[in-house]
């Protein structure tokens, strides 16, 4: 008896964070953060110590800022509140970081499909992606209020997976902090890391990060030569 061998070879896929990977979040982050503690009553943590949390759900990423023994729920719903009333605002701006445009269009000519996986909520990723004219572009979203399990988690990855199609071997995630990386390591795939986010490089290497790229410009070659020039598979 011949075993027939499949010939389908699975769709590639890149999987983007989004705060200080796409976007440039960090300072309206921070604002909504210092907001959220001080109609608490709460001593203010600064700001290095907020960007190093970014990428975490929001409530572990708060409970890491509290003073021991305080709970986060009310400090959840509190920077939630900020953050609505920062989008609000009409001199409200999240700048997409250089040559991010240009990169998706070279990955999606090139047969890749994209995906993000974000510690954002769905309603301000999408805000954020029709801000810059980027509705659509992705075909899976992934979010920390949908999805239950958020970075390091694998769970993004894996449902960004089973949504598409892609396998392990076929699917790499750009991020810029070491939650990024460790989530890609824990769901078996393969990441970059980008120079101009929340860690520092050398934390992105030893997390497990493939590759550093300084520019988005250099992030479709470098992905090419990491899975093979094959045709996507859809």
């Amino acid at each position: 008896m011949v075993t027939a061998v499949s010939d389908f070879t699975p769709p590639r896929l890149v999987i983007f964070d989004c705060d200080g990977t796409l976007v440039d979040s960090q300072h309206h982050i921070v604002a909504a953060m210092h907001t959220a503690f001080t109609a608490l009553g709460l001593p203010l943590p600064q700001a290095e110590m907020i960007r190093r949390t970014v990428g975490l759900p929001l409530p572990v990423a708060i409970q890491s800022l509290l003073p021991a023994g305080v709970a986060a729920a009310a400090v959840v719903e509190a920077y939630k509140t900020a953050a609505i009333a920062q989008r609000l605002n009409p001199d409200h701006h999240e700048p997409i970081f250089p040559g991010l445009v240009e990169a998706l269009d070279r990955l999606e000519e090139a047969g890749f499909l994209l995906g993000i996986a974000t510690g954002k909520a769905r309603r301000g990723l999408d805000y954020t992606l029709a801000t810059h004219g980027l509705t659509g572009r992705f075909v899976t979203l992934q979010t920390n209020d949908v999805v239950a399990a958020g970075k390091p988690a694998p769970d993004m990855v894996l449902q960004a997976m089973a949504e598409t199609g892609a396998a392990p071997a076929s699917t790499i995630v750009v991020g810029d902090t070491t939650y990024d990386i460790e989530m890609a390591r824990n769901a078996g795939v393969a990441a970059v890391g980008v120079a101009w986010g929340y860690h520092d490089e050398d934390v992105l290497l030893a997390a497990g990060a493939a590759k550093i790229i300084k520019s988005f410009a250099e992030l479709p070659d470098l992905v090419v030569e990491m899975m093979g020039d094959a045709p996507c598979a859809l």
